[in-house]
């Protein structure tokens, strides 16, 4: 077998960010899945966003479990932390790294095999608990790497590549999300890079539970007349609810994207996310709201873009548990262990 690695060169006229790097620093190995595949397109959306925001690839922890989507955290960011888990269990082990230090910035990338079927016990506890990452769940509707099975959100009534009909009713990822109070909720399309990208800018930023259910289309099992998560069906039946541009607190905003009605949502972390609606019934402050849009539009074999609902005072986990600022990971033995006088408090409290 051989193996092909990029090239570690750079251009010196490649432009860099303000910390120093270029998108090619975002980069990861080369991609195997195929060609035309939804999931790569996330994966250049995912490089263009944390190079816009200036992170430091190394501040990054990217996890994942099993499938095709869970392989493509090996795609981007190469300089980051990384840990492919078992199926479905993706969510437990980023909580635990999470509350083990609070420092890093946590990307989980799943799928729709992975989170809505074996996985969704888990995408409940760490949607309901709010642990500070962004979940993005790469949607094509089919268990890709064992040839195009129905997965738990494929539409009832669409057709499979060999013509058999799903009769089961679909998982709604977003619906769930809402319904299990994720602070941040959002759909968008693998296709439509101008509004995923800000999107995904959002959601690292969020100081919650943010989750982004993409669209991304399996060129080899779901991309036919009848699939319902194909590039023609999403293109015919996409709905945006608004046009997005995302500015981190220390930019300013210009005058060319004042124009339309525009809504401010103030981040807890001091940053904003400026909305220019297009849909001028759709308040993404609203959680209910929210949830009754997707589902009548589903009724509609509509499928919804766009920020959902964003609550401008997300709490996380630590915020819950009441932790230290500083990361568990960092504390000694003398803050960790304070002595046998510290211990009878605790259990003198507990009586």
């Amino acid at each position: 077998m051989t193996w092909i690695a990029k090239p570690r060169l750079h251009h010196p006229s490649l432009e860099r960010n303000r910390v120093g790097y270029t998108r090619r620093d975002y980069e990861g190995k080369i991609s195997t899945l195929c060609a035309g595949c939804g999931h790569d397109s996330i994966s250049a959306a995912i490089i263009q966003a944390c190079w816009e925001l200036d992170i430091e690839p190394h501040r990054v922890a990217k996890l994942s479990g099993i499938g095709c989507s869970s392989k493509t955290p090996d795609y981007f960011l190469g300089n980051s932390h990384g840990f492919n888990t078992v199926h479905g269990r993706m969510p437990s082990v980023l909580t635990g790294a999470n509350l083990a230090n609070r420092d890093l910035i946590y990307l989980g990338v799943s799928g729709d095999g992975d989170s809505a079927s074996i996985g969704i016990g888990q995408f409940a506890h760490v949607m309901r608990r709010g642990v500070n990452m962004a979940y993005i769940v790469e949607n094509n509707g089919v268990y890709g790497l064992t040839k195009g099975q129905f997965s738990a959100t494929a539409d009832q009534g669409s057709k499979s590549k060999r013509g058999v009909v799903n009769t089961d009713s679909p998982i709604d990822m977003v619906s769930v999300a809402l319904q299990l109070g994720a602070t941040f909720v959002a759909r968008g399309f693998s296709g439509d890079k101008p509004q995923l990208v800000p999107l995904i800018k959002a959601a690292i930023a969020h100081p919650g539970a943010a989750f982004i259910d993409v669209i991304s289309p399996c060129v080899a099992f779901n991309n036919h007349a009848g699939s319902t998560r194909s590039y023609d069906f999403v293109r015919e039946h996409n709905e945006a609810v608004n046009r997005l541009d995302f500015w981190p607190s220390r930019e300013a905003i210009t005058a060319e994207y004042a124009e339309g009605e525009v809504i401010d949502v103030a981040q807890h972390d001091g940053s904003v996310l400026r909305l220019r609606k297009l849909a001028a019934d759709h308040d993404p402050t609203d959680r209910v709201g929210a949830l009754n849009l997707v589902q009548s539009r589903s009724a509609q074999g509509e499928l919804v873009t766009g920020l959902l609902f964003v609550d401008p005072d997300p709490e996380d986990l630590h915020r819950h548990l009441g932790t230290v600022e500083r990361p568990l990971a960092s504390l000694g033995t003398r803050e960790l262990c304070p002595g046998q006088a510290a211990l009878d408090r605790i259990n003198a409290s507990l009586r």
